[in-house]
């Protein structure tokens, strides 16, 4: 019989819209029998929430997203850590870390260790952390100061634009983590003193929320100025996800070729954007409709055409990995176009379940546009293959029996 422990999730911000494949895994986990309890490092900045949101029944306690916002707790929580057998290690450690990294984000890291650490809830017995980067960072600490157990879920930015000294310092002290794109997993392994800890689990889809589209498609083709092509891209308007490069190829189609382009997702660079595609003269074809939930999103998957994403790697080595709105524009039987970056691959064979490009190529993204937009049988052939591909293999409740299986393996060794 295993004895499960309370699990805490401590996540970098809670709700995000923009990860949806968390909520769907937390709530996933909840369905499977686990009880969880979630800390986030920051207070939420989205307007809306996705309906999954609303049915996972873990609580979320917020730590000090900055330690003078909350002093009082902080000196509360390091005055009583001082007594826990791993504070003077934990407090090495610190001193080690900031040789590298002389930053006040390494004194904060610190610090809301010590909160979570000392507000730790007397029931839970295992920590679970979001992402290899900062989340883990605070997890590390926590776990050298109470001896806490702890496991990693680490995705894409996180991994490839941490330092390898800090990734294998991190894979070293946690008792196992699991990342979603085979790119990820090799070096993730390379980097891990222990090879066996590091294991490879793709998020999937939660397909009750995305069900078969029964609707038709129109046979649009491009040809006719009142039925353009309907293009469609979600995404946060970030550098990696390489919008300018579409704005750039849409501005480079034939200008024979009827389209209109939606855009769904809030960013920084917005308005960077809306200007680049009035440098470009195709403003008034593009529909900018900021960030949408879940719900919404579906219905604009079923009203497209074809779906695309420019992913990039940037300077800094930032990255996608899968992006889950592939996977999702794919089980609505549509056909995409993307770069051939990070996970992509793993997901997608060029010219049979999908288009893919290098990064940074216009040129070459607008030809793969102009190729499908003509083409509505070859859209068709695409889109229907996509979709074969994430009802047959990335259903998420794969994803979900693999993460539990390793919980309850580190549980059942401790009996």
């Amino acid at each position: 019989m295993t004895i499960r422990h309370k699990i805490v999730v401590l996540l970098k911000g809670y709700p995000r819209l923009s990860e949806t494949f968390i909520a769907q895994e937390l709530l996933g986990l909840e369905k499977a029998g686990l009880e969880l309890e979630l800390v986030s490092m920051r207070r939420p900045t989205d307007k809306k929430r996705h309906p999954v949101h609303d049915e996972i029944q873990a609580g979320v306690t917020y730590l000090p997203e900055y330690l003078h916002e909350e002093p009082l707790r902080v000196l509360k929580a390091l005055w009583a850590c001082r007594k826990k057998p791993g504070f003077a290690k934990a407090l090495k450690l610190l001193a080690h870390d900031l040789r590298h990294d002389f930053t006040r984000n390494r004194f904060r890291r610190f610090g809301q260790a010590a909160v979570l650490a000392h507000e730790w809830p007397k029931d839970a017995g295992w920590l679970h952390v979001h992402f290899i980067h900062t989340p883990a960072s605070v997890a590390a600490y926590t776990h050298v100061i109470s001896g806490i157990p702890w496991t990693i879920s680490a995705h894409a930015k996180d991994i490839w634009t941490s330092s390898d000294r800090d990734l294998s310092a991190k894979l070293d002290s946690a008792r196992w983590a699991v990342t979603c794109t085979a790119s990820g997993f090799r070096h993730l392994q390379n980097l891990s003193r222990d090879k066996g800890k590091v294991h490879l689990s793709y998020h999937g889809l939660d397909l009750t929320r995305f069900p078969h589209f029964e609707g038709p498609r129109a046979p649009r083709d491009g040809s006719d100025p009142n039925d353009p092509v309907r293009i469609l891209s979600v995404g946060r308007a970030v550098k990696k996800k390489g919008i300018d490069i579409l704005l750039r190829a849409l501005a480079a189609l034939p200008s024979s070729l009827s389209w209109q382009f939606t855009h769904i997702g809030g960013g920084d660079e917005l308005q960077g954007l809306k200007a680049l595609a009035a440098e470009l003269g195709i403003s008034d074809r593009i529909t900018w409709t900021g960030a949408m939930d879940q719900k919404q999103v579906l219905e604009h998957y079923r009203q497209a055409d074809l779906f695309a994403l420019a992913c990039r790697i940037t300077s800094d080595g930032d990255r996608d990995g899968l992006p889950n709105v592939l996977v999702e524009a794919a089980s609505q039987n549509l056909a995409c176009v993307s770069t051939n970056i990070s996970g992509i691959p793993e997901f997608f064979i060029d010219g049979e379940n999908g288009v893919l490009t290098e990064p940074e190529d216009a040129t070459a993204f607008s030809d793969a546009l102009r190729s499908v937009i003509v083409d509505p049988e070859k859209r068709a052939r695409l889109g229907a293959a996509a979709e074969n591909r994430v009802r047959s293999s990335f259903d998420h409740r794969n994803s979900i029996t693999e993460l539990k299986a390793l919980f309850e393996q580190e549980w059942e060794a401790k009996l």
